[in-house]
């Protein structure tokens, strides 16, 4: 079959577009690194591609908080091609920057794409500081604690690693939790064999305390790695599974004894699965 067509979206200050695009290709798909630019230009070019990912990066210095003015463009002038995009059956994926900018942008709180309304905690989600007040660059666990999301189909736990300054979830009010929880939009979470015990012990996995650091590095609450839409289309996630396609790239390769393929590149592998399968 065709491979499906990915759309890498770069803009002024995105750093990680080459991996990421090489992750796509590695998985079957055929990536085209776009610039945000081009796209303003001509928002129409949208329509080719079958995958849209927004990768990480520092867009535009984050000069006023991280993915925010990239965040408008996909939300102001880009806005109706967003909508076709969506209501098309395609996938949306934000990585690090890429989730800052999908989150802030609207695209993952939103009830579906069939209308304009907006979900009620349209905007009631963010991504902010670190608790710790700096940046963060280390190896982190993860575990998948949705179904719902075509991304994440078939992992259950992985290592990635993450590289950022402001990735704690945060929400206006524990009603917005509760509704993350119910319609299965906290898709991954920071995880380690305590809250593996203590998960067992509550019977939800977002329902454990805050771990601390090294384990949840950020502080974020429900220890919320990534968000889901509604649909299981759209995915955003704080680590960089585009920094682990090859075993190797782990710094415990060895010890592990790791061969192979990296845990990240199943991801990648599940987007483009879901056009060929």
């Amino acid at each position: 079959m065709t491979a499906p067509r990915v759309c890498v979206l770069r803009a002024p200050g995105t750093n990680c577009d080459l991996e990421t695009a090489r992750a796509f290709e590695l998985a079957g798909g055929k990536a085209d690194r776009i610039h945000l630019f081009r796209l303003l230009e001509d928002p129409s070019l949208l329509k080719a591609y079958q995958i849209l990912c927004v990768p990480g990066g520092f867009s535009y210095g984050d000069d006023i908080g991280a993915g925010v003015i990239f965040s408008r463009q996909l939300r102001g002038q880009l806005n109706d091609a967003m909508k076709e995009f969506l209501n098309s059956d395609r996938l949306l994926l934000g990585i690090c920057n890429g989730f800052q900018v999908i989150l802030k942008a609207g695209l993952l709180m939103r009830r579906g794409f069939e209308s304009d309304s907006q979900s009620p905690y349209e905007d009631k989600v963010t991504l902010t500081w670190n608790r710790s007040g700096r940046y963060t660059d280390r190896w982190v666990r993860l575990k998948v604690t949705s179904a719902n999301s075509v991304f994440l189909k078939d992992i259950d736990e992985l290592d990635v690693p993450i590289a950022h300054a402001e990735g704690r979830i945060a929400v206006s009010d524990d009603g917005v939790l509760e509704e993350l929880r119910s319609n299965s939009q906290i898709a991954l979470c920071y995880w380690n064999s305590d809250a593996a015990r203590k998960a067992a012990e509550t019977g939800d996995p977002t329902k454990i305390d805050i771990l601390p650091e090294p384990v949840n590095p950020n502080g974020s609450l429900a220890n919320i790695a990534g968000l889901s839409d509604t649909t299981g289309r759209v995915l955003g996630l704080m680590p960089h599974p585009e920094r682990y396609l090859f075993a190797t790239q782990h710094p415990q390769w060895t010890r592990l004894g790791l061969r192979g393929e990296g845990q990240g590149l199943q991801l990648f592998r599940n987007a483009v699965h879901y056009f060929t399968w």
